[in-house]
This record gives structure tokens, sequence and C-alpha cells, in this order.
């Protein structure tokens, strides 16, 4: 698996909008927010573009993100935001540049159909925050602090209070995931996500509890949670219940599809979407370690 090296002053970062549209300030922001640190932004030509609910046509869209991938000179492409689009594009890119010239991925969300493509092609990738979460006021972001202290190579370890469903165990293994729901929209695809031998990181957003409790079960019944080595479940936020009551809550249901396995689970991992959204290095092989007191998630280059 390939990973990126720390970036350096003065090295080039992409920002391109795949998916949802941006209003124009988030992405001035982003860009003065990485000028500060001493990094040159390209922007991508149609990163402004607005066409119904999308960031430009999914012709456009592709275009940019394809210029991003072939770039010699960018170092890392952050995607703007999620939302929904990335899977209408992903047919139309080719990564045979980014193999010539690999780079560094940023995002989350419906950002997940990249993560899962980059994982089939041996080349780790970054889950953390993107240019519509960016505050230029670096201190009133915990996230974006910590996506530089990443990308500048400071950022090695985490350490999490226990929660009273963890289940305790150390392993080491490749880290994969990102968004619940992408991942199984991806089964039986060409994007399909591998967790065999895997440490799998979920999360997701405003989904009904009976549609979640649908989107684990389809997990297992597809063999991705019988052969895990750990699961690390972050923000299930907003979930909704129904007139009538599902009867558990999100961290309940993700418990129960996996309870007859016996590796480490962590719940509340502070990613996704929620304010703490910190940096997971997608990809790269990483040391978790559970127990009654504490979790620590740790990784080394």
């Amino acid at each position: 698996m390939f990973q990126p090296s720390a970036l350096k002053k003065g090295d080039k970062i992409g920002i391109v909008a795949p998916a949802g549209k941006i209003e124009k300030q988030k992405i001035i922001s982003a860009q003065k927010v990485l000028e500060s640190l001493g990094y040159e932004v390209v922007l991508g030509k149609h990163v402004f573009d607005e066409h119904h609910m999308f960031a430009g046509t999914d012709e456009n869209r592709a275009s940019d993100f394809q210029f991003m991938l072939d770039h010699e000179e960018v170092k890392a492409i952050i995607c703007a935001r999620g939302g929904y689009g990335s899977i209408r594009i992903i047919d139309k890119l080719s990564f045979d540049g980014f193999e010539k010239h690999p780079k560094l991925l940023i995002g989350f969300s419906d950002i997940t159909i990249f993560h899962a493509r980059l994982n089939q092609l041996h080349f780790g990738s970054l889950h953390a925050t993107m240019p519509i979460n960016f505050t230029e006021n670096l201190t009133d972001s915990c996230s974006l602090q910590k996506l530089i202290d990443y990308l500048e190579g400071k950022l090695t370890n985490y350490q999490i209070p226990h929660h009273n469903l963890n289940r305790s165990g150390s392993v080491k293994a490749e880290l994969v995931g990102g968004n619940l729901s992408i991942i199984c929209s991806l089964n039986a695809t060409d994007y399909e996500l591998n967790t065999h031998n895997r440490i799998l990181f979920i999360e997701d957003l405003k989904e009904d509890l009976y549609h979640l409790d649908r989107l684990m079960l389809s997990l297992k019944l597809s063999g991705k949670l019988a052969h895990l080595e750990g699961l690390i479940v972050g923000g299930m936020s907003d979930m909704k219940d129904g007139e009538t009551p599902f009867g558990k809550t999100a961290y309940e249901i993700i418990k129960e599809a996996v309870q007859e396995y016996d590796y480490p689970i962590i719940f509340d991992f502070p990613a996704g979407h929620i304010d703490n959204n910190w940096p997971l290095p997608l990809g790269k092989k990483v040391k978790l370690k559970v127990s009654e007191k504490e979790v620590k998630l740790s990784w080394k280059n």
C-alpha cells in the first residue's frame, strides 16, 4: 500500500468539487487558509459551477478531478464537500496518471467512493474534514488543525475515553472505510470495498434507524463483518426514529449486528459528520488498543 509523504511548504494542493455544489466563499476561505500555511492552491476550473444540486455537470466535475489526478506537481487533492454526485463520475476517471504521480486524496462522506477505489489500487488516502467545514481561524477548528498536523507529518496517534459499548482487544491491521451508506451502495460493483482482515471505520448521517439496521444487516449478509480485525464506529449523527419507535439506538443497532464476532470494537470515535472530524489514514496499517479505561489508535510511516 503506497502512502503519500508529508507535504512541504510550497507544495501544490488542488481543490475540486466532485459532488454537491458549494458556496464560492467557502472555497475562497479554504484557499486563504492553505496559502497562509505556505501551500500553493490550484483550483479546479469548474469548482464554482452549479448544475442543479451538483457542482457542475458530470463531465465538468470529472474533467476537474482528472486534471488533478494527472497533475505532476499537485501533491494533495482536497474535495470541497460531499453531498451526492461522486458515483456519477467514478467510471469516467482514469487513475493511470495518478499511479505515475501519486498524491494524497482528502475528504469524507460521498468521497468514500474515491477512497474505496484508491484502496483497490493500493494507495492510501485520508478521511478528513473538507473546505465546506473550514474556518479561517485555525484555533476554532480542532478538525482543521489536526488535518494540518497530518499534512505536516506531525500526527501519528489518538487517545480517547472508553465507551460503555466498546469491546476490548488489541489488533494491528490496515484501516479502511468511510460513510456506511456509500460502502453498502458499492457492494456487488467494481468498486466494492474489501474488508477482509481489515479494521473497518463507519459513520453516517440522518438515516432512519430501521434503515441503519438494514445497512448493517446488508454488510453482515454480504460477509463484510465476519472477517474484520476490528471495527471503529464514528458519528451516527441526527439519526431519525419513526412514529413507531424502532426500539434501539444507532449504536445498539451496530452492536447487535456484530455481537457474534470477537474482534475489538470502539464507539463514538470523533470522525464523521460531527464537529470533531479527526483525520483517519485509510489504507495505512494502524494499531487499535481497546481497554476498559481508554482507546488508543496509532500509526507510523
